[in-house]
């Protein structure tokens, strides 16, 4: 990974701001019930009922992501799938990931000049709790640097089904210059500095879709 690719998807940090002491499961189980806001905070986090999900044994993974989506109004999605069926072992899991990330890149997403849309992401939380989840996504155009976005989706507990964060709407740019070719990155790294999942896509800015 060059140092170019490391700026580029570094997060942005917040002045004064301190990332919580990590816990586990266990402790955050443990914590005093008997505090209001305590209980409200674990529900949001989705541990309210005790024991959550443990997760696959052969899946180390604390955030699996599952799917990224393009939303317009009046269209269809369209979707990267990353999830995998069944039961699989690490290895297998990482070949047919990998498969999904690459032919991202060489399928670029279209999209319509003007057009207002945004980004979806399906993703499951298991084993532990993630701490200040962030989505980071840079895009390029001839190798220079046209825009970098960078998207909170917070705090979440283990739980047996996905979570699902829809992000800002945003507009394409429009007019001759604008379309094109424009080659993104992008990243989930969480308040530890863990990256969960990185790779590379495309999309392409047209006059129609």
């Amino acid at each position: 990974m060059s140092q170019q690719h490391d700026e580029d998807l570094t997060p942005t940090q917040t002045a004064g701001y301190i990332p919580g002491q990590k816990k586990s499961l266990a402790e955050y189980n443990q914590l005093d019930a008997e505090d209001e806001s305590l209980r409200k905070w674990k529900e949001s986090l989705g541990l309210a009922g005790g024991a959550a999900p443990a997760g696959p044994t052969n899946d180390s993974r604390r955030v699996v992501v599952e799917q990224i989506a393009l939303e317009v109004a009046g269209r269809p999605d369209v979707v990267v799938d990353l999830s995998t069926p069944g039961k699989l072992f690490t290895d297998i899991f990482f070949f047919m990931t990998t498969a999904a990330l690459e032919n991202a890149k060489k399928s670029p997403f279209i999209i319509k000049e003007g057009v207002e849309y945004r980004m979806k992401v399906k993703f499951r939380v298991q084993h532990d709790v993630v701490s200040g989840l962030k989505y980071l996504q840079v895009v390029k155009r001839g190798g220079i640097r046209v825009d970098k976005m960078e998207e909170m989706i917070g705090s979440y507990g283990p739980q047996g089904t996905a979570y699902e964060k829809r992000f800002q709407l945003e507009e394409a740019p429009s007019g001759m210059l604008a379309r094109g070719h424009y080659e993104a990155k992008s990243k989930f790294v969480d308040d530890d500095n863990e990256t969960h999942m990185e790779w590379a896509w495309s999309f392409d800015i047209k006059k129609d879709w």
